[in-house]
């Protein structure tokens, strides 16, 4: 294969590769997971483990010592601004993960690159299927968290991976864009810890968006998570079906932010094994 060969940007190639190298994703993806915990007592366990202790650290602080409330009635009193919180880190998890993890992701597999014939393109894939498990995980954390903190299931909550999809779908594109990127700029990764946590406090994670005043609602709004994890906790403890025109609106965007990820990926491919 020539390194410097031009490579498809088409979506209807991309789904024909993935589908092609589903096995070989699934396996890539696992072998991410597992790696994480590879060498400690608990292992697996810990993606559980993390959350749920996490949660009840949440619990603690917010229902005792500060004994805070949302900004909105809801049920379960104090302790479910726990719960109110912890949906809104979940959310923010996924893509900050991916953020985190993306720009390593070529650079942590150069065997690929440089020796053999391989789909370069499902490596990111990889990324954001592992950050979407660590969130499954958190999800079964907070389902009975919910009912033990005195709050209640909603039928809303079958609508909650319909509003994730559109995040998932704008993490692929930013995946891929990272991980081209992070070849050619090393600061990336560093860049990316520090703007994980920016990002966690711009974001309506620890505030509803109701808290901010009309005037600065707009731009708080361009952050591709507050409409997430507004509509995450509608659906998963206000018992409100999701805004599906903004849905749709959102979708179209992260469709049009993930060919724009895979269309850098594959312009910058061509330099990776010149740079590694």
């Amino acid at each position: 294969m020539n390194p410097h060969a031009t490579f498809s940007t088409s979506l209807l190639v991309l789904a024909r590769s993935v589908w092609r190298h589903r096995d070989l994703t699934l396996q890539l993806a696992r072998r991410e997971v597992l790696g994480r915990y590879r060498g400690s007592f608990l292992g697996l366990a810990w993606s559980f483990f993390y959350p749920l202790i996490m949660l009840t650290v949440y619990t603690f602080v917010f229902s005792v010592v500060f004994k805070a409330k949302w900004g909105v009635e809801t049920e379960g009193g104090h302790s479910n601004f726990a719960v109110v919180l912890f949906a809104g880190m979940l959310v923010h998890g996924v893509l900050a993960e991916v953020l985190v993890r993306a720009p390593g992701t070529v650079l942590q597999n150069t065997n690929y690159v440089k020796r053999v014939i391989f789909p370069l393109e499902i490596l990111p894939i990889t990324n954001v299927m592992a950050a979407a498990f660590h969130m499954l995980i958190s999800v079964g954390v907070l389902l009975p968290a919910i009912l033990f903190l005195g709050g209640k299931w909603h039928i809303t909550m079958l609508a909650l991976p319909l509003v994730l999809l559109p995040l998932v779908i704008l993490s692929l594109g930013v995946a891929w864009f990272l991980g081209a990127v992070g070849v050619f700029v090393r600061d990336v990764g560093q860049v990316m810890n520090v703007f994980t946590t920016i990002l966690l406090f711009v974001s309506p994670v620890f505030f509803p968006l109701s808290a901010i005043p009309e005037r600065f609602q707009f731009f708080v709004l361009l952050n591709p998570l507050t409409f997430i994890i507004e509509q995450a906790r509608a659906v998963l403890l206000f018992g409100q079906w999701p805004d599906m025109t903004g849905l749709a609106i959102y979708s179209v965007f992260s469709v049009l932010a993930m060919w724009l990820g895979f269309l850098v990926f594959q312009k910058m491919r061509k330099g990776f094994a010149d740079v590694l």
